[in-house]
């Protein structure tokens, strides 16, 4: 599945998302860290096929929500208040902005960044497919 984008055809969308001074005991505990990154990802509408989380000493998760569409991932700095994310979609039923949504809602964070990449453009994947033949 692809989606489009004026009228470029892209195969998927990256959404990265920097969250700031993020107030939560979450940022330190794996297992609500996976509860609310699985909560984001039924938000997005995507399907979750497995998801697992890591605890690092002395602080910090990270963690991976494999989805149907691609993947959720987390990285926390509790020592920090501060949390990266990558929501990677394919297709055009996902809504990786929902989880973003549900994250700054949960986290609260006093400042959040987040930057769009589409990946997979189409016709460039075309173009460099026929010059190796």
């Amino acid at each position: 599945m692809s989606f489009y984008k004026g009228e470029e055809i892209f195969l998927g969308k990256q959404l990265l998302g920097e969250l700031y001074s993020c107030d939560h005991d979450a940022l330190n505990d794996p297992q609500k860290m996976k509860e609310i990154m699985e909560a984001a990802a039924i938000t997005a509408n995507t399907t979750i096929v497995q998801s697992v989380f890591h605890h690092f000493s002395p602080h910090g998760v990270s963690g991976v929500v494999v989805i149907q569409e691609s993947h959720f991932a987390v990285h926390t700095w509790p020592e920090h208040n501060f949390v990266s994310v990558d929501f990677y979609t394919c297709g055009d039923t996902a809504f990786p902005e929902k989880a973003m949504e549900y994250l700054v809602h949960v986290l609260a964070p006093n400042s959040y960044e987040l930057k769009e990449v589409n990946r997979g453009d189409l016709k460039k994947i075309d173009q460099f497919a026929k010059k190796e033949i």
